[in-house]
């Protein structure tokens, strides 16, 4: 008798998934085919899912308002499961492969401009996590990776904070771990302002202060951005208690805080910086993906790039 599809998939996530894959990658593997694949399709066997079914499933979740992405995202991991039962000889086909997907939409990029980044880090300036606010938009990081940035990672002489790990909140059951950063390329160094330098040494010195009064009550995971008794920040929270409050305060359109990497990254871009330059600083897999991303600020280059011939060309 042939095995049901939700025993077949959760076989698959702990003897295939998990293996290989970072612990928060695994954890929306888990998400995506508990909410979205078995809550629908839960109940058959694996060898009489059709095509048809799957057609449907994904119809069903754009119906729902899910993005298109998401859908796709749906599919890769369904799919990549249903290939490796064709593998292990449990399908004869993948009633994944003949599905049509959602059309892509590219998501307008929302960041802030020179001004309004001056407006925000003004209406943060008494704010307690002005100097996370301050390092963010210097340094292009990612949620996960400034939230694990430990002290031993900040190089006040050479001026350089180091991309070591990311942290990863467990969806089921609650707490963290730190993990290796997203890729290869996302362990990188970034060089630090001396105004920045300045503001992270009086913070640092506040953290002291504030860790002595504490005691034993201290949590001392030597993060430089953690909650008044030394855990990790939950990124929700420094969303709604504070980013959000802050742009409201500023009078500024409501962004998510890893728009303040796309704020980095297409400030850097206006200001005519090399795009290989921005991608190291991002820790991008390629510069293909920089120039794909921040597509909106390629015409502005280019007609400073036009400029530019001009100036040579005709010396005016």
């Amino acid at each position: 008798a042939s095995i049901g599809l939700t025993e077949y998939l959760d076989k698959w996530l702990e003897e295939v998934a998990r293996p290989r894959l970072r612990k928060s990658t695994f954890a929306s593997y888990e998400m995506v085919l508990k909410n979205y694949v078995k809550a629908t399709l839960g109940t058959k066997r694996l060898s009489d899912i059709q095509s048809y079914e799957v057609q449907k499933l994904y119809n069903d979740l754009s119906k729902r308002g899910l993005s298109s992405r998401t859908v796709r995202y749906a599919h890769v991991v369904f799919s990549s499961a249903m290939k490796q039962a064709i593998k292990w000889r449990m399908i004869a086909q993948n009633p994944c492969e003949l599905c049509e997907l959602p059309r892509h939409e590219k998501v307008e990029m929302k960041y802030l401009s020179t001004e309004e980044t001056v407006k925000f880090l003004q209406a943060a300036k008494d704010s307690k996590h002005y100097v996370l606010f301050l390092v963010v938009i210097e340094s292009g990081m990612r949620p996960e990776e400034y939230l694990a940035l430990q002290w031993k990672d900040v190089d006040f002489e050479q001026k350089v904070l180091s991309v070591r790990r990311a942290i990863v909140w467990n969806r089921t059951g609650g707490g963290f771990d730190f993990t290796e950063p997203k890729t290869k390329k996302s362990r990188r160094s970034i060089p630090i302002s001396n105004s920045v330098v300045s503001e992270l040494k009086t913070h640092r010195r506040k953290q002291l202060e504030a860790k002595l009064k504490l005691g034993a009550a201290y949590e001392n995971l030597d993060l430089v951005f953690p909650t008044e008794i030394g855990t990790p920040i939950q990124p929700k929270n420094l969303l709604d208690r504070h980013f959000r409050p802050l742009l409201k305060k500023a009078e500024l359109p409501t962004i998510r805080l890893y728009d303040l990497r796309h704020t980095t990254a297409t400030l850097l871009l206006s200001a005519g910086e090399n795009p290989k330059v921005v991608s190291e600083r991002l820790g991008h897999a390629s510069i293909v993906l920089t120039l794909d991303t921040y597509s909106h600020v390629l015409p502005t280059m280019q007609e400073s790039a036009t400029n530019k011939l001009e100036k040579m060309m005709f010396g005016t």
